[in-house]
């Protein structure tokens, strides 16, 4: 057995597990090996099984060994943020309110992969309710320093080679933020492309999912695997997006970028800065530096009264009887959700289209949005788990983002670059990242 198997790309195993050159067994052991060999310091599952992984990756080379068609995703191991339900383990969201708590079904997105072929090997650590108390993870490159927001497990998962893919969910910065944190590719689709039903919900206008992978190529792979329809109210029945054709695609002309400093600038550390110049000398005639309309400053602020308020509704069964398992943070972010007026919820609500008109001017003239994914390197300490202002304005507006790791910091660590795109148009993001890095590649 390859015991490296667990470092490569999801790109670089589907051909070889579709042609049969390595079984699903041999490339679950290897992320088995990985795990039994560095969960104890990362911490990254709150619940893996290794007979179930084994009795999957078993039937999925007896499945192919048969002669049926495959899926897309067969044999690629998957970690689950601890929110997503899963009818054949515990989903436990981050609380003891919910301790052995095995749902009835799978969430959608759980469907999905499966029917994909992907293998589900476990459950990454969250937050409690994917918004407070923060988790046990650590970051795999320096585990004196924190992984990151809700999705760490996640992340810090993949950053480990324990599995080449793992999905979670961003409120607010929560894949972003610790795929810059940890050094992988963090991809946060276009709200609702992908369904949310069967994940803890905390907010619906804002509950995002996305992914983490090694590659560009693989985060389109598993988010196109999990684009499909749900029974949610907010979707409607339509095809699945070409997230890998696109993305592996050459764009027809040589991508034009607008170079962002954010709301919040004044939380980029000097790294980050220094970065960003550098990204914007290289670029040349290819970027230019954009201002945002002054209202684009009320972001973080619309977001907040967003978020509180729906998760006071969401959580309210949590804090009216589970209060003695609960955070005082999360129960105090609950009682401030409900004083918030109806007026106040309805006019945040109204900025969101006011905001993306804006940005949709920007992206008339150009194919993505540059941005510092985060402040800069993870901090030190597994408190602060970083700011999620770099994050808020896109979620908030519901855009495509990615965090590709171009970027090192003075000591050493990760830092990402976000990319933002237009609403809707996941796979041209996903092209233009992919430009993005090989261009950064050749001048290096």
């Amino acid at each position: 057995m390859d015991e490296e198997l667990c470092l490569l790309s999801a790109t670089e195993l589907k051909p070889r597990l579709q042609s049969g050159e390595i079984r699903a067994l041999e490339l679950a052991e290897s992320c088995l090996a990985r795990i039994s060999e560095y969960e104890e310091t990362i911490k990254a599952w709150t619940y893996i099984n290794p007979d179930h992984v084994r009795a999957q990756a078993i039937a999925l080379d007896e499945y192919r060994q048969s002669g049926a068609t495959i899926g897309p995703m067969h044999g690629l191991p998957v970690g689950l943020k601890d929110i997503i339900d899963t009818k054949d383990m515990p989903t436990e969201n981050g609380t003891q309110a919910d301790s052995g708590r095995v749902p009835r079904e799978d969430a959608v997105l759980v469907k999905e992969l499966k029917a994909a072929g992907a293998l589900i090997m476990g459950k990454t650590v969250t937050w409690e309710l994917a918004h407070n108390q923060r988790g046990k993870t650590k970051n795999p490159r320096d585990p004196n320093r924190t992984p990151g927001g809700s999705s760490s497990g996640s992340a810090a998962a993949v950053a480990m080679g324990m599995v080449p893919l793992a999905v979670g969910t961003q409120t607010g910065g929560s894949i972003i933020r610790p795929a810059s944190y940890c050094g992988v590719v963090g991809f946060k689709s276009t709200h609702n492309l992908i369904s949310t039903h069967g994940i803890f919900m905390g907010s619906h206008t804002l509950d995002t999912v996305g992914v983490f992978g090694r590659s560009v190529d693989d985060v389109a792979l598993i988010s196109e695997a999990m684009a499909g329809y749900g029974p949610d109210t907010t979707l409607q029945p339509r095809p699945r997006p070409a997230l890998v054709k696109t993305a592996k695609s050459a764009p027809p002309v040589q991508p034009t970028f607008a170079l962002v400093r954010p709301p919040e600038w004044e939380l980029a550390e000097a790294d980050m800065r220094d970065a960003f110049d550098e990204i914007n000398e290289a670029l040349g005639s290819h970027a230019d530096l954009v201002e945002l309309p002054t209202p684009f400053a009320k972001a973080s602020t619309i977001h907040k009264t967003i978020s509180l308020v729906e998760l006071s509704k969401y959580g309210a069964k949590y804090a009216l009887n589970h209060s003695d398992a609960m955070s005082k943070e999360f129960l105090s972010n609950i009682e401030e959700g409900a004083a918030y007026t109806g007026r106040d919820y309805l006019t945040a609500l109204d900025w969101v289209e006011i905001l993306n008109a804006g940005l949709d001017e920007i992206f008339e003239r150009y194919d993505a949005i540059i941005t510092p994914a985060a402040a800069g390197e993870a901090p030190v300490g597994l408190e602060d788990t970083g700011n999620g202002a770099f994050s808020r304005l896109w979620t908030l507006c519901g855009t495509p983002t990615i965090s590709l790791p171009l970027l090192t910091g003075s000591n050493g660590m990760p830092m990402g670059v976000q990319l933002v795109g237009p609403r809707g148009d996941d796979g041209r993001l996903l092209r233009t990242a992919n430009w993005l890095m090989q261009f950064t590649a050749e001048t290096e």
